[in-house]
């Protein structure tokens, strides 16, 4: 699997590359090394730079930052932590399946889980300049589009009527996953000191 490509035919041909992905033999190893771990990276790292190195205003307060250590522990914690979350999707939407009268298969509700979140952690870049963050939430809306057309595809054979509710069902699954991350990360963030430059 050619991760550029991959990006690049997931983002502007979903509905094609799902049927390449359905026919794809990918462990949920290789799924994790030569993917999900690459492109989670990189909203972890452009927060670190947009957090720590570059700073935000504030109004009337002024320009701050996370410092370093704090900024390097939060990039880390986002890292692990949304490697979990993506794990525990791709769980979560293999255990609904029968709920959706759709078939359980590990392997098709990982890459469901990991090839849909593809366009939030390519967007993720953008958290280099922290005010930019809201396109990033842009880029999530996409993905839940993205999260549609991999029960329609079907990976896991899901009927055309089940896959509307078999999709709220896991966004809702995910949107909570995510708040929790973004709560214990903002704990963490609140008991790290913001320096001024």
């Amino acid at each position: 699997m050619d991760l550029v490509s991959r990006v690049q035919q997931i983002i502007l041909k979903p509905k094609e590359e799902w049927i390449k992905i359905k026919e794809e033999e990918i462990s949920i190893q290789q799924l994790f090394t030569s993917y999900a771990a690459i492109l989670i990276a990189i909203p972890s790292i452009a927060q670190f730079i947009g957090q720590s190195l570059i700073g935000r205003s504030i109004p009337f307060i002024g320009w701050y930052r996370i410092g370093i250590g704090t900024g390097l522990l939060y990039a880390i914690l986002f890292y692990v932590s949304s490697l979990i979350t993506v794990y525990v999707f791709g769980i979560i939407i293999n255990a609904l399946a029968p709920t959706f009268s759709s078939k359980q298969n590990q392997a098709n509700a990982m890459k469901i889980a990991v090839f849909s979140l593809t366009p939030a952690w390519v967007a993720g870049v953008l958290y280099i300049i922290p005010f930019l963050g809201i396109l990033v939430f842009l880029a999530s809306i996409y993905s839940i589009y993205l999260l549609y057309l991999g029960f329609a595809a079907p990976l896991l054979d899901t009927p055309k009527e089940k896959v509307v509710g078999y999709l709220v069902v896991s966004v809702i699954v995910v949107i909570v996953l995510m708040a929790v991350i973004w709560i214990i990360l903002g704990a963490i963030l609140t008991v790290g000191a913001y320096r001024a430059i």
